[in-house]
């Protein structure tokens, strides 16, 4: 049987680990990976690969960067010929990038079979470009591997129960095992931070923050009067964006360093005492390591780390300071995203409905 696993941006190299690692133990697959080059330069891509262990992609399409449409044209122009070449069993695509949708669309054209990892994920909020590229993935994909029992209700009140598979969750499978493996490890902290004192690790870079200067600027001063000092590991659409509104990352409570691999960020984010984020993952990898974690925005598809406090909405950028101080709860954490052993149900379910 054959897999074709199609990604392209940070979070998907993560979750392909899990899967790629899977398969590994199996003699019954065959593994085609697929690199759209969404995120395309090497602190964002090449070191993932390395760092976690994956096997090199057998193909890159290298596509770069570009506007939503034009970068998912691209993608869509160059898949059809990757996958006339290889005609997979399953087309597999991960999460909610641009590369998603573009390899979803690609193959449910040649009527080749879509499953998608991470399914029923959910924000309402109709302005995320990712919130429509996953309900369109999940729409048309043949087999949804949802990774909670609250993603599987979204997809039943959609009416796609029948192609649901709960799984848990593949990044637990991933951020468990680095975890465990960096607990000895120096921590890679931004210049003028005394890594055994506390601090804060934070990444800021979707739209809804970064393209509106004076929302930009008022969550970067609000990071800079952290009582703490912060680790800023800017995502280059956050420096290229305060770069053009004339904003300076550094000061004030804020050292900035580049994204770093995901080992070090995992260590960083255990040993950290607070999380500020916009990101889907950091969030719920700060909830497996046990870090209270503020989200620079409205909603939340991982509604289960709110619970008791381990994860805060924060929409109001004034209120950012304060949350990031508020003491750590102390109610435990439930096991919501899985024993760490979801990849191989996924892998097996795609084989047992090939």
């Amino acid at each position: 049987m054959k897999i074709l696993s199609v990604v392209g941006a940070r979070p998907q190299f993560v979750k392909l680990a899990a899967i790629a690692d899977a398969v590994a133990q199996r003699d019954d697959v065959e593994h085609v990976i697929v690199h759209t080059g969404q995120h395309y330069d090497t602190a964002m891509s090449d070191v993932f690969f390395a760092d976690l262990r994956i096997p090199a992609p057998d193909v890159n399409l290298a596509i770069g960067s570009g506007s939503h449409g034009r970068q998912t044209g691209a993608m869509l122009a160059g898949m059809d010929e990757v996958l006339e070449e290889h005609l997979p069993d399953w087309t597999l695509v991960y999460g909610d990038t641009n590369s998603t949708l573009a390899g979803t669309l690609s193959a449910v054209k040649m009527h080749l079979k879509v499953a998608h990892l991470e399914a029923g994920l959910r924000s309402f909020n109709r302005r995320m470009p990712e919130e429509h590229n996953r309900v369109v993935t999940d729409h048309a994909a043949d087999l949804l591997l949802a990774p909670t029992e609250v993603a599987r209700q979204h997809l039943a009140d959609e009416g796609l129960a029948d192609r649901t598979l709960v799984t848990g969750d593949v990044m637990t499978d991933v951020c468990l095992r680095v975890a465990a493996s960096v607990q000895s490890t120096e921590l890679a902290l931004p210049a003028g931070i005394d890594p055994t004192g506390d601090f804060a690790v934070a990444t800021i870079h979707r739209a809804d923050n970064t393209d509106s200067p004076e929302r930009l600027r008022d969550i970067i001063e609000s990071l800079q009067a952290v009582a703490m000092p912060v680790a800023l590991f800017a995502h280059p659409r956050l420096v290229a964006k305060a770069q053009e509104a004339g904003i300076e990352l550094v000061g004030g409570a804020v050292h900035v360093g580049a994204p770093v691999a995901y080992p070090d960020l995992v260590n960083a984010v255990k040993r950290a005492r607070a999380v500020v984020t916009d990101s889907g993952g950091l969030q719920k990898e700060a909830y497996l390591l046990g870090t209270p974690c503020s989200t620079v925005r409205t909603e939340t598809e991982w509604v289960e780390t709110l619970e008791d406090g381990w994860n805060q909405l924060v929409a109001d950028p004034a209120a950012l300071a304060g949350a990031v101080m508020r003491p750590a709860p102390t109610a435990a954490r439930a096991p919501h995203y899985g024993d760490g052993r979801a990849a191989a149900r996924s892998v097996a379910a795609l084989v047992d409905r090939a």
